[in-house]
């Protein structure tokens, strides 16, 4: 609302200024004329100006958007020479009546063999040609400007809506992840598992209440995967070399939420074997204004019949990369020989 008022203030302002120019910059050139008659001038010149914003104000207020936009284009031309032919012929006849042009004047036209009113009414009718033209051009950019903003505006809301789709997907994919690994400690390990339940709860308290924005102080991030590697670690054998290094100074920076969870989820995900020694190297640092995450692990790919999760977790993620930093992220998961290597770089903001 404020913006749109904003803008009909410029515009409005633009107008007034422009019109101002136009009635004004003759007596600049008037005012050297040591024979300058101030009224005498300045009344001819302000019907002139005044018929020159009847021709562009009524194209503008009402034959444009009546005609020209719902492509009336026929209706359109026929009143537009109706009236600039009316306006044309009522000012010629009052510049005669008013301010008859001198002798010298005259006889140059009647040179040139056309008689002296058809010379100047084809001068006048030309002039207002002009000016509807003019507010044609004026209509249709300021038409344009309008469309352009709404559509940024309704591109805005859909973008804000989608963001908030996918976070309410992230919510029950990480819920559904965590569950099974938490389901598969119930029967390995009961202790284990109501430990787990814990930490869980305190999870789902950040996933589900402190995210909503789209962005969140750093220290809740770093704070979230911490907190969520420990909860992994309670299920790991000794078997797996699990290493976490955060090493971020400038924890008050502002992040998108939930972003890394993807990529260590997967690292979890495909990085342990229950038979066979594995890894899952986690290093988070930032660099010149960016936080950069590597994540190294081994990989066991799981088959076609494991249902521990849908992959929406890495669709999701390079989304929501796209939308909140585009341009402006690098992410990269691939096979390194026997190691799966991802990596998620994004700047940090204030």
């Amino acid at each position: 609302m404020n913006q749109t008022r904003n803008n009909n203030t410029l515009q409005s302002l633009i107008h007034v200024t422009a019109w101002g120019l136009v009635f004004g910059l003759p007596f600049l050139i008037f005012g050297k004329d040591e024979n300058f008659d101030m009224i005498s001038k300045l009344t001819h010149h302000g019907v002139v100006v005044f018929s020159m914003l009847v021709v562009f104000y009524m194209n503008y207020f009402f034959l444009i958007e009546k005609t020209l936009f719902k492509r009336k284009i026929g209706r359109f031309l026929l009143y537009n020479l109706a009236m600039i032919l009316l306006v044309g012929i009522v000012l010629h006849f009052w510049q005669e009546a008013s301010i008859p042009p001198p002798m010298h004047l005259k006889e140059k036209l009647h040179q040139n063999e056309l008689p002296f009113g058809i010379s100047f009414l084809l001068r006048d009718i030309s002039t207002l040609l002009v000016i509807a033209g003019l507010s044609v051009a004026v209509k249709m950019t300021a038409k344009w400007y309008k469309t352009e903003a709404e559509r940024q505006e309704e591109q805005k809301e859909r973008t804000k809506a989608e963001l908030t789709n996918l976070r309410q997907q992230i919510n029950p994919h990480f819920l559904f992840n965590t569950l099974n690994n938490i389901y598969a400690q119930i029967a390995i390990s009961p202790e284990n598992a109501q430990n787990s339940m814990l930490e869980l709860s305190k999870l789902l308290r950040y996933v589900l209440y402190e995210n909503s924005g789209d962005f969140v102080p750093l220290k809740r991030e770093l704070d979230f995967i911490h907190n969520y590697v420990e909860l992994m670690r309670i299920r790991l054998s000794s078997d797996v070399d699990l290493k976490t290094e955060i090493n971020v100074a400038a924890k008050d920076q502002l992040v998108a939420p939930l972003l890394f969870i993807a990529l260590i989820e997967n690292a979890f995900k495909h990085g342990i074997s229950p038979s066979s020694p594995s890894f899952i190297h986690i290093d988070i640092h930032e660099n010149d204004k960016q936080l950069i995450c590597i994540i190294q692990n081994s990989y066991f790919p799981k088959n076609e019949t494991d249902q521990s999760g849908s992959g929406i977790g890495l669709e999701n993620l390079h989304r929501r990369l796209e939308i909140l930093y585009p341009h402006k992220h690098i992410i990269r998961t691939e096979k390194e020989g026997e190691t799966f290597v991802s990596e998620l770089i994004i700047p940090l903001t204030n």
